[in-house]
This record gives C-alpha cells, structure tokens and sequence, in this order.
C-alpha cells in the first residue's frame, strides 16, 4: 500500500489517531489541506518529506502528484481535516484513483463535531432529551436536497451539528425557527475547537446573532443546536442500580 487518505482530526496535533501519525511520519509524499488542517502537524513529517498544499491545487493535480509518486515507489500520505469522510470531498478523489487503479487505505480521524462537544463539555445524547445526532450543514454554493434542508431537520427536534454554516447565521437561524425550534432553544457556536485559539460562544436561537457580534467568528465555527445544552434529563440505565445486563445484576 502507497497511498493513504488520513484524517488529521480537528486541530490539535496529538488528536490525530497513532496510526495516522505513524503513517505520516513514514511519508515520501504528503498533501495537506492547508486551508483547514493544523500545519503544526507537519512537524511529524520526515526530513526530505516533499509536502503539497492542496489550498491552491486542482482535483488534477492532486491526483496527478499522487499518481506520480506512486509511480516512483513513493509512499504517499493525503491529509485531510477531521474525519475525511465528512465534508472531505474524498470520494472524488477515491473514483479517480479506482480509474487508475492505485490502492489506497483511508485512515479515520476525530471530526471536529466531536472536538466541539469535548469543548463544551456535553454529551448530545441525553437520555429523555435527545437520542439522535444530525450532522448537516445549510445550503450556500453546494445545494442541499430538499429533504435535508434545515427547516425540514428542525422537525426532529435533535440535537444538530451543523458544519460550514457561520457565515450564514441569520439564515441558519430563520430556517430553524420555522422548522419548529423554539427561539428560547439553546444553541453554542465554537470555532477552532481544539486549537489554542478556541472561543465558545452560548446564547438561544433569539439571542445568538447578537451575541457573537463583534467577536470575530466568521469561518471554521461548529453550531450545536440542542436542548441537551440547557436541560434537565433522565440518568442513564447503564449505571442504574436496579437495571439488569449482561455484565451486572440489578441490586436487590
């Protein structure tokens, strides 16, 4: 195996998994989406890495210095943000591969919609209050199926992660309202969770706009919309003394 697609997780350098890390310091060859992906982690690389910014690269020529290094028996490492499986436009790159039958492993990664829960020290699914995570985004350049646009996902009620959305905020928070959450619906932005420079902002769906003015919150910013942010809420059967499973019988 020559080439491998990693998630670098959210931002911090010691989130990317030991494997990924592992494999990006063996590289001959790495390509990293600089517009996102923390390039303290470069510091993994080896000496004499050659090292690509896909900031600036077409589709083409990505895969172009991947076919070439490959061809050249050199071990090549696409470094994506997150977990690449989400809003990582892989599978384009997957496809192009396949055509030219070049094997590669994708490595997983620590998404940053996890990194933000970590942030706000929250679990999304809190018995009695929400059972359900949808991760999603609102519809700017890349369309949304109708099915999926956020006044149809407000229905629910879940708790939702909605990436690559701040800069349409107002937006955002029209469509919520009129999907069925209530204004006084808790809501947290966090940008750059996991990264030195992380803000955390909580406010209502009424107030959020408001409240982040000024503070200089206009990309890499993850909304949690949830009652699960301000709530009371049943406490798990896991640990309920009473409840029986496989692992421990109900006290008596």
């Amino acid at each position: 195996m020559k080439v491998f697609i990693i998630g670098a997780g959210p931002g911090d350098p010691e989130l990317i998994t030991v494997k990924g890390q592992k494999l990006l310091s063996e590289a001959d060859v790495i390509i990293y989406a600089g517009s996102l992906v923390n390039p303290a982690l470069l510091a993994y690389a080896k000496k004499g890495c050659e090292i690509h910014n896909s900031a600036n690269m077409t589709l083409p020529q990505v895969i172009e210095v991947i076919r070439s290094s490959v061809e050249k028996g050199r071990m090549v490492v696409r470094l994506h943000t997150g977990d690449p499986s989400i809003y990582g436009a892989i599978q384009e790159q997957m496809d192009a591969l396949d055509e030219l039958k070049i094997e590669y492993q994708v490595v997983p990664g620590v998404s940053s919609f996890l990194a933000t829960a970590a942030a706000l020290k929250q679990e999304y699914t809190l018995p009695g209050i929400s059972q359900t995570v949808i991760i999603t985004r609102n519809e700017g350049r890349t369309p949304v199926p109708e099915k999926e646009k956020l006044r149809a996902l407000a229905a629910h009620q879940a708790t939702m992660c909605i990436f690559l959305s701040i800069t349409m905020l107002d937006e955002v928070v029209k469509e919520l309202i009129e999907g069925g959450y209530a204004p006084e619906t808790p809501i947290a932005i966090v940008q750059r969770a996991s990264w030195p420079e992380e803000k955390i902002i909580r406010a209502t769906l009424a107030t959020i706009c408001a409240e982040i003015a000024g503070k200089g919150i206009d990309r890499t910013a993850m909304i949690v919309v949830s009652k699960c942010l301000s709530a009371d809420y049943e406490l798990s059967r896991l640990y309920a003394p009473e409840f029986s499973h496989m692992f421990r019988q109900a006290d008596k």
